[in-house]
């Protein structure tokens, strides 16, 4: 723990490192390492000096922990705000109004020019008494940018799978309404076809949209009912054999007997259909999905059930397999989101499972999602 105190301003040698002390909040009585903190960590004492500069705050502002200890702290941490006001004199901790306990998380600038998030809490012995410890946190903005980023592209995203079949669906509703009566009976029933197409793609793509904000506010609700999810996988299939796939390249194997499965059906129709899409899209040959008992993901449970589609294809590149269930993954082939296995993911987490990527016996891709079985306790 990099710690240190000083007894007055300037009593201490800028040779020698100050003594070691305790932080405020008793943090070493609690038996918390300042430097084990994953937010940098700056403390002043009532005179305004550095007492603590933990490993994080080295990192983040790039000034090393001995060179800070009983330095004023305007000194040690020189912020200013992004109008170039010094940040300490502008706010005035130790004697300004005696009712404020600090400062709210802002952006603040260092030396250089880099941002920096900054919060600040006055501790008080007594309320409105004088401030005995001025405790700072400092985090990185890297992380906030990245998220900003990652919205970005969402919304690039979305905009460009929108504008395709919006153009589609105003395209041909205005030639309609324009010149219906010089069309074909089939060539109406075409267009609007078209045009209803493209309107359930909008609808599927919104509904991404408002999974992954569930997923990312863990807000996605399951509503678990009693699935038969061989009966499930056979449906799939059969929609795909209606739509011109040949029935030979899908091979289902469920083992017998299943545990009894309580899960959200629509979800998990949602799931086999996002890694059935995959296989068939991306791979090549034998679609096959395995279906048996397998052990709990969750420690209070026994049993649980493991569904695994594999294909014959050329497989996931082992460099890509760690970016699989990112959002915008669309693996070599592009078209689509690159939503879906992100959703998937947050899905089977939802349910209490575990979702895993791998290579195929037959050198193709390998997706194992395991659930618990979440039987009602009047079940058990």
């Amino acid at each position: 723990m990099t710690v240190g105190t000083s007894s007055a301003p300037g009593a201490q040698d800028a040779g020698n490192p100050p003594a070691a002390a305790r932080p405020p909040g008793d943090l070493a009585g609690l038996g918390i390492d300042p430097d084990q903190l994953p937010d940098g960590l700056v403390v002043a004492d009532e005179q305004g000096r550095v007492i603590c500069f933990n490993a994080a705050a080295e990192r983040i502002t790039a000034v090393r922990a001995r060179d800070a200890l009983g330095q004023p702290l305007e000194k040690a941490l020189p912020l200013e705000d992004l109008e170039g006001r010094r940040w300490w004199q502008l706010t005035d901790p130790y004697g300004g109004l005696a009712i404020r306990v600090g400062q709210p998380e802002r952006n603040l600038l260092l030396p250089g020019g880099r941002e920096v998030l900054v919060s600040a809490r006055y501790v008080r012995t007594r309320p409105t008494g004088p401030v005995r410890r001025l405790v700072v946190t400092l985090r990185d903005t890297e992380a906030r940018r990245r998220t900003e980023r990652s919205h970005a592209e969402l919304i690039a995203t979305v905009a460009h799978e929108l504008r395709s079949p919006l153009t589609s669906v105003k395209g041909f509703t205005a030639t309609l309404l324009a010149k219906w009566e010089r069309f074909t009976d089939d060539q109406k029933r075409l267009m609007l076809e078209t045009v209803d197409a493209d309107a359930d793609r909008v609808t599927r793509l919104i509904a991404e949209l408002l999974d992954i904000s569930r997923i990312d506010s863990g807000r996605l609700e399951v509503r678990r009912q009693p699935v038969d999810i061989g009966a499930a996988v056979g449906r799939h299939i059969q929609a795909y054999v209606a739509a011109g796939q040949p029935a030979d390249r899908f091979l289902l194997r469920v083992q017998q007997p299943l545990p009894d499965l309580w899960a959200d059906p629509d979800k998990i129709d949602q799931v086999l259909s996002n890694l059935l899409e995959n296989a068939v899209r991306h791979g090549e040959g034998t679609v096959t999905i395995d279906v048996t008992a397998t052990a709990s993901p969750r420690e209070d449970e026994d049993t649980g059930t493991s569904v695994i589609v594999s294909d014959e294809g050329p497989g996931i590149p082992e460099e890509s397999m760690n970016r699989v269930f990112t959002r915008f993954w669309r693996g070599s082939k592009r078209g689509g989101t690159g939503l879906g296995l992100y959703i998937v993911k947050g899905i089977v987490e939802a349910h209490g499972g575990t979702i895993t990527v791998g290579r195929a016996p037959g050198a193709g891709a390998e997706f194992r999602f395991t659930l618990p079985v979440a039987a009602p306790a009047y079940l058990a």
